[in-house]
Protein backbone atom coordinates (compact mmCIF):
# COMPACT_ATOMS: atom_id res chain seq x y z
CA UNK A 1 0.00 0.00 0.00
CA UNK A 2 1.33 3.08 -1.13
CA UNK A 3 2.34 6.30 1.99
CA UNK A 4 -0.94 8.11 2.66
CA UNK A 5 2.09 10.83 3.14
CA UNK A 6 2.59 11.00 -0.43
CA UNK A 7 0.77 13.92 -2.05
CA UNK A 8 -1.23 11.67 -4.31
CA UNK A 9 -2.76 12.14 -7.51
CA UNK A 10 -5.95 10.38 -8.16
CA UNK A 11 -6.68 9.46 -11.33
CA UNK A 12 -10.68 8.74 -11.92
CA UNK A 13 -12.36 7.25 -15.21
CA UNK A 14 -14.54 10.44 -15.91
CA UNK A 15 -17.19 8.16 -16.64
CA UNK A 16 -16.70 7.50 -12.75
CA UNK A 17 -17.27 10.68 -11.65
CA UNK A 18 -20.15 11.40 -14.02
CA UNK A 19 -22.08 8.26 -12.32
CA UNK A 20 -21.60 9.25 -9.00
CA UNK A 21 -22.41 13.00 -9.54
CA UNK A 22 -25.81 11.87 -11.30
CA UNK A 23 -26.98 9.17 -8.86
CA UNK A 24 -26.55 11.27 -5.94
CA UNK A 25 -29.05 13.49 -4.74
CA UNK A 26 -28.53 14.15 -1.04
CA UNK A 27 -25.17 15.32 0.22
CA UNK A 28 -24.05 16.05 3.54
CA UNK A 29 -21.14 18.81 4.06
CA UNK A 30 -18.93 18.67 6.56
CA UNK A 31 -16.82 21.36 7.22
CA UNK A 32 -19.47 23.66 5.86
CA UNK A 33 -18.95 27.14 6.58
CA UNK A 34 -21.01 30.48 6.25
CA UNK A 35 -17.83 32.43 5.59
CA UNK A 36 -18.28 33.36 2.44
CA UNK A 37 -14.68 33.87 1.87
CA UNK A 38 -14.09 30.25 2.47
CA UNK A 39 -14.15 27.89 -0.45
CA UNK A 40 -16.53 25.57 0.88
CA UNK A 41 -19.32 28.17 1.01
CA UNK A 42 -18.93 28.72 -2.77
CA UNK A 43 -19.38 24.75 -3.37
CA UNK A 44 -22.21 24.72 -1.15
CA UNK A 45 -23.76 27.44 -2.92
CA UNK A 46 -23.25 25.86 -6.57
CA UNK A 47 -24.19 22.39 -5.45
CA UNK A 48 -27.48 23.83 -3.93
CA UNK A 49 -28.35 26.23 -6.62
CA UNK A 50 -28.59 23.35 -9.52
CA UNK A 51 -30.40 21.48 -7.47
CA UNK A 52 -28.81 19.10 -5.30
CA UNK A 53 -30.02 18.85 -1.34
CA UNK A 54 -27.35 20.04 0.55
CA UNK A 55 -27.21 19.44 4.66
CA UNK A 56 -24.65 21.56 6.02
CA UNK A 57 -22.50 19.72 8.50
CA UNK A 58 -20.65 22.22 11.22
CA UNK A 59 -19.84 21.56 15.08
CA UNK A 60 -20.31 24.87 16.08
CA UNK A 61 -23.48 24.93 17.99
CA UNK A 62 -23.75 28.74 17.40
CA UNK A 63 -24.17 28.29 13.38
CA UNK A 64 -27.99 27.22 12.40
CA UNK A 65 -28.57 27.89 8.92
CA UNK A 66 -25.93 28.65 5.66
CA UNK A 67 -28.16 30.43 2.84
CA UNK A 68 -31.20 29.23 4.54
CA UNK A 69 -30.20 25.30 4.71
CA UNK A 70 -30.19 24.14 8.18
CA UNK A 71 -26.75 23.38 9.67
CA UNK A 72 -26.03 19.69 11.28
CA UNK A 73 -23.82 19.59 14.61
CA UNK A 74 -22.87 15.83 13.27
CA UNK A 75 -23.39 13.62 10.27
CA UNK A 76 -25.40 11.42 13.26
CA UNK A 77 -27.49 14.08 13.47
CA UNK A 78 -29.37 14.10 9.83
CA UNK A 79 -32.80 12.54 10.06
CA UNK A 80 -32.78 11.19 6.07
CA UNK A 81 -30.60 9.07 4.50
CA UNK A 82 -27.73 10.78 2.82
CA UNK A 83 -25.82 9.61 -0.72
CA UNK A 84 -22.72 11.66 -0.71
CA UNK A 85 -20.21 12.75 2.31
CA UNK A 86 -18.31 15.83 0.96
CA UNK A 87 -15.89 16.17 3.30
CA UNK A 88 -14.25 19.83 3.66
CA UNK A 89 -12.27 18.92 6.70
CA UNK A 90 -8.15 18.02 7.21
CA UNK A 91 -6.92 15.25 5.57
CA UNK A 92 -6.08 13.38 8.91
CA UNK A 93 -9.93 13.34 9.47
CA UNK A 94 -10.87 11.64 6.73
CA UNK A 95 -10.64 8.37 8.18
CA UNK A 96 -12.87 8.82 10.89
CA UNK A 97 -15.27 10.69 8.68
CA UNK A 98 -15.05 7.61 6.59
CA UNK A 99 -16.19 5.85 9.35
CA UNK A 100 -18.88 8.06 10.10
CA UNK A 101 -19.80 7.46 6.41
CA UNK A 102 -20.50 3.77 6.44
CA UNK A 103 -22.23 4.02 10.10
CA UNK A 104 -25.49 6.48 8.54
CA UNK A 105 -25.52 4.29 5.16
CA UNK A 106 -23.56 6.91 2.75
CA UNK A 107 -23.07 5.35 -0.56
CA UNK A 108 -20.17 7.60 -1.64
CA UNK A 109 -17.04 9.03 0.51
CA UNK A 110 -15.89 12.48 -1.68
CA UNK A 111 -12.58 13.93 0.26
CA UNK A 112 -12.18 17.48 -1.40
CA UNK A 113 -9.31 19.01 -3.00
CA UNK A 114 -6.35 18.21 -0.56
CA UNK A 115 -8.10 15.33 1.68
CA UNK A 116 -7.19 12.23 0.60
CA UNK A 117 -6.21 9.10 2.59
CA UNK A 118 -5.92 5.45 1.11
CA UNK A 119 -6.61 3.45 4.45
CA UNK A 120 -9.93 5.78 4.61
CA UNK A 121 -10.63 4.93 1.14
CA UNK A 122 -9.80 1.39 1.70
CA UNK A 123 -12.05 1.10 4.69
CA UNK A 124 -14.80 2.98 2.53
CA UNK A 125 -14.70 0.39 -0.96
CA UNK A 126 -14.81 -2.31 1.59
CA UNK A 127 -18.46 -1.25 3.43
CA UNK A 128 -19.04 -1.24 -0.22
CA UNK A 129 -18.80 2.99 -0.94
CA UNK A 130 -17.82 4.60 -3.47
CA UNK A 131 -14.78 6.55 -3.18
CA UNK A 132 -13.44 10.04 -4.40
CA UNK A 133 -10.79 12.19 -3.12
CA UNK A 134 -8.45 15.28 -3.86
CA UNK A 135 -11.40 16.44 -6.15
CA UNK A 136 -14.30 18.91 -5.81
CA UNK A 137 -17.86 18.02 -7.36
CA UNK A 138 -18.33 21.96 -8.57
CA UNK A 139 -15.03 21.21 -10.39
CA UNK A 140 -16.15 17.74 -11.91
CA UNK A 141 -19.65 19.35 -12.54
CA UNK A 142 -18.32 22.00 -15.15
CA UNK A 143 -15.07 19.60 -16.28
CA UNK A 144 -16.98 18.30 -19.58
CA UNK A 145 -17.85 22.16 -20.62
CA UNK A 146 -14.07 23.03 -20.37
CA UNK A 147 -12.77 23.22 -24.14
CA UNK A 148 -9.03 23.26 -24.54
CA UNK A 149 -7.74 26.81 -26.51
CA UNK A 150 -5.18 25.42 -28.60
CA UNK A 151 -5.16 28.77 -30.52
CA UNK A 152 -4.27 31.06 -27.99
CA UNK A 153 -0.39 32.84 -27.41
CA UNK A 154 1.19 31.97 -24.46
Amino acid sequence: MPDADIDHIYDYDPAYIAGILKSVKTIAMVGASADKTKFSYGVLRQLSEIGYDILPVNPNPNLKEIRGLRVYQSLQDIDKPIDMVDVFRPKEELFGIAEQAIAIGAKVLWGQIGVYDDKAAALAEAAGLQVVMNRCPKIELFRPFWKPRLDLKI
